[in-house]
């Protein structure tokens, strides 16, 4: 049975969420306030994180951040922050997605199975190009044994680059996987987090044979060019 937390300061929210969820066969705790809902996960990792932004203590940019130091259970953020910073910065952070206020019941459900069935499907995925190994599934980036930090959404974009390892992805398409619908147009947006993830990952960022770019049309990682340490 998949087990839901759903984090937020509104009773009724929860009230509703929880009689949804289980009457779908959803295993459900709900937590009104960020320490609570931490507390909740360190007793017991859920399968899905559903979480309000406007919590009464600490909010749910501090608990999104806490989550990601430890896992990458998937987390869709419900709230009524609308204005693209605050769902940039969550994704940024590491949620997987982001549903405004007020929500339809029947969307908010079909997120949830599409994140269930991402977590269940996907299969364990490392690459290794010379000197350099990228663990996909667990977000853990090495080099000669030597640790290198990716950010949650640097990450996204690796991964959805390495699963279609060779193959050419349109900047509209990564950018909807990445940030989701209405993002397609923020070309800007993945100019600079590539920029970053070059200069983690390849040997030299001014010449990537990693991460290749098709200038104007799309990206891909495409490894075979890249040199074996010797």
């Amino acid at each position: 049975m998949t087990f839901v937390l759903a984090v937020d300061d509104d009773p009724a929210i929860l009230r509703t969420l929880g009689i949804n969820l289980r009457a779908r066969d959803y295993d459900v705790e709900t937590a009104g306030d960020g320490r609570s809902a931490l507390q909740i996960v360190d007793e017991r990792m859920p399968d899905v994180v559903l979480l309000d932004l406007g919590l009464p203590d600490l909010d749910g940019i501090t608990v999104l951040r806490r989550l990601r130091e430890f896992t990458q259970v998937p987390v869709i953020v419900v709230s009524a922050r609308t204005e693209p910073d605050d769902k940039v910065e969550a994704l940024d952070l590491g949620a997987d997605d982001f549903i405004t206020k007020p929500f339809s019941i029947e969307e908010l459900m079909a997120r949830i199975r599409v994140m269930t069935r991402r977590a269940a499907a996907e299969p364990a995925l490392v690459v290794r190009a010379g000197d350099l190994t990228l663990d996909v599934t667990e977000s853990r980036a090495t080099r000669d044994g030597e640790e290198i930090h990716l950010t949650p959404l640097e990450w996204k974009i690796v991964a959805a680059l390495v699963r279609r390892r060779g193959r050419l992805v349109r900047q509209g398409e990564l950018l909807r996987e990445v940030w989701g619908p209405g993002y397609e147009g923020q070309s800007n947006y993945l100019r600079v987090h590539l920029a970053s993830i070059r200069r983690k990952l390849e040997t030299d960022a001014s010449r990537p044979t990693l991460f290749v770019t098709e200038p104007g049309i799309g990206h891909r990682f495409d490894p075979q060019d890249m040199p074996a340490t010797p």
